[in-house]
């Protein structure tokens, strides 16, 4: 048996409240998403221990028995040091009065080497952290501080790891280097991780599951490419980078022009180049405001990439310009953000056979 995060909770405030119940497999990582104010803190913190004024039940299920963290009808409540979550949080949280050696070192003096099989300087490989050892916290930049905090929680040799909107105060550039680093965790040393952001381009990137709140309650739960090929999510995903994910198997690399060739259901793609052996499968993210359609095939074009497919949806926005669209290209789903006046000018219905263009530049990729 899987083991699984298990929770039923709720919490009331003055003006808002969290009613939630899931089960998590204890693998990989799941990104809980969703808009500001819709309970994904909360929740994480109600998990941690850190929020007591959650109701309700959470454990984890296990093959060798339950450990249950909360039961409110039994009383039971375990202090956040007992319930084996290292926590990441928006800010380090760094010891100021000890070095990066010494943060490290109480971590990993106090989880008592339980889960020996995380080691110390295995640790600092990962997290590239052998530079910084000598260093005070105070000198690190805003990336080497969560690196830091990352490489911390997890000398705490946690059975789960709660990383809320470690990214959310970098910017693109820190967030770009860090990104690797976090998706790597879960392989490398066993730590399934519940990633708490906003930022769906995060999500897409590091999850293979996302569990979607809306004030206070769960809209979906499900594999991160089920997720955002639902037009009916869009509030709770948003606009500017929505889009889909699909996996492709390189089958060449073009070195004059520096292209890596794909085979995506059947279809070619090309995107600049990836330092990616041939077979291998990578993981490309498509954002509907990158995705043209026509109704026949165009020549004479600069857009390298055109997949065929039909229409499997189309949701209009009554009050704003646009349409969201899905199309099925042959067993997933590529999302389009195009105006409704091109719907109606092009006569674009359900079913209809059209042609997906999308820009090689416009990729967004990694390899798993």
């Amino acid at each position: 048996m899987q083991d699984l995060l298990e929770f039923d909770i709720s919490l009331r405030l003055e003006d808002f409240t969290l009613e939630v119940a899931d089960h998590l497999p204890l693998d990989g990582i799941t990104a809980l998403i969703g808009p500001s104010g819709s309970g994904k803190t909360t929740l994480l913190r109600i998990l941690a221990g850190l929020e007591r004024g959650g109701e309700g039940r959470v454990a984890i299920r296990a093959a060798q028995g339950d450990e249950i963290w909360l039961d409110s009808a039994q009383g039971i409540f375990a202090p956040p040091y007992r319930r084996g979550a290292g926590h990441v949080f928006q800010d380090a949280r760094l010891f100021p009065h000890l070095g990066v050696d010494g943060n490290l070192r109480y971590a990993d003096r106090r989880s008592r080497h339980v889960g020996g099989e995380i080691a110390f300087g295995d640790v600092v490989e990962a997290l590239d952290l052998s530079p910084l050892l000598g260093r005070a916290p105070q000198s690190l930049s805003g990336g080497e501080r969560q690196r830091v905090a990352i490489a911390r929680a997890v000398l705490s040799r946690p059975r789960i790891l709660l990383m809320d909107e470690p990214l959310s105060a970098l910017d693109m550039k820190r967030k770009a280097a860090i990104l690797p680093y976090i998706e790597r965790l879960p392989q490398r040393f066993s730590i399934p991780i519940v990633y708490v952001t906003h930022a769906i381009e995060e999500a897409s990137r590091l999850a293979s599951r996302m569990l979607v709140l809306e004030e206070g309650r769960k809209r979906a739960v499900g594999p991160v490419r089920t997720i955002l090929e639902r037009l009916d999510l869009q509030p709770a995903t948003g606009h500017f980078e929505a889009g889909v994910v699909l996996d492709a198997t390189v089958t060449g690399h073009d070195p004059q022009f520096h292209l890596t060739q794909l085979d995506c259901l059947g279809q070619s793609v090309a995107m600049p180049q990836a330092d990616l052996p041939i077979g291998a499968t990578a993981r490309i993210r498509i954002r509907a405001r990158d995705v043209a359609l026509a109704k026949s095939r165009p020549k004479d074009i600069s857009i390298r990439n055109v997949l065929e497919g039909k229409i499997a949806e189309i949701a209009e926005e009554a009050d704003t310009a646009f349409a969201e669209m899905l199309i099925d290209i042959g067993g997933a789903g590529v999302r389009a953000r195009i105006t409704r006046a091109s719907v109606a000018d092009l006569g674009l219905k359900p079913g209809e056979h059209v042609f997906v263009l999308v820009k090689s530049i416009s990729f967004d990729r990694r390899a798993f």
